[in-house]
């Protein structure tokens, strides 16, 4: 059997371990995005009780390995009384580890709006949360969205990790393929070529994002 002869007939399965990557890597960009936001607003309030358990958080979930993070989850809580399903623990695990990085994107933008705008802002009548919709938020998701992209392509690759917890998803429906066809080099290179398309997808769903927050800004 030739590699296009052999790519034909596994392209359906890993084609839908693509889409469930695909599942993953969206659900838990927006799970990462419930989490990240309100971490970043905690981590910029001045309260140190409110400040401290993000902080631990965050340096948390970046100090120690998304693999060890999915074990807890999956095959540690069970021993506590916590169980999850495989989709349920893969996506919190990785909206989870993905939150922490969004939430320093989200913060150092929002810290890197002037002080000025805030004591303006506050100085027409506005409260904090008013001012942090309408007049920080544009301005810092501007300046957050490349980083915050780099997440979601970051997110993209790490879905093969949740193939150790039994789903099914691009890099293990490609284990499987080979272990039925004993031919590894070109379907790991057909894997590594999907994986790259899903990026080239995100980055333009960046660029269309970043065009469309600088003509908002501009028009504002």
């Amino acid at each position: 059997m030739d590699w296009f002869e052999l790519l034909q007939e596994a392209a359906p399965v890993m084609l839908k371990g693509a889409g469930y990557t695909l599942v993953f890597a969206v659900a838990s960009m927006l799970g990462g995005l419930v989490i990240g936001f309100p971490t970043a607003v905690m981590r910029i309030l001045p309260w140190k009780l409110v400040n401290w358990p993000a902080s631990v958080y965050v340096s948390l979930m970046r100090g120690t390995p998304l693999l060890v993070q999915m074990f807890v989850i999956y095959y540690g809580l069970p021993s506590v009384g916590i169980e999850f399903t495989p989709v349920t623990a893969g996506i919190l695990a990785l909206s989870l580890n993905a939150g922490a990085y969004l939430s320093e994107s989200l913060r150092g933008a929002m810290l890197s709006v002037a002080r000025g705008q805030w004591s303006a802002s506050y100085s027409l009548g506005m409260g904090y949360g008013q001012t942090l919709r309408h007049v920080i938020l544009p301005q810092a998701l501007r300046v957050a969205v490349p980083s915050m992209s780099n997440t979601l392509i970051s997110l993209i690759k790490d879905t093969s990790l949740v193939s150790v917890i039994t789903m099914t998803e691009l890099m293990l429906s490609t284990k499987e393929v080979i272990a039925a066809t004993f031919r590894p080099l070109p379907l790991y290179l057909a894997a590594a070529a999907i994986y790259w398309v899903l990026s080239l997808l995100f980055e333009q769903v960046q660029r269309y994002a970043e065009a469309r927050l600088n003509r908002s800004h501009r028009q504002a």
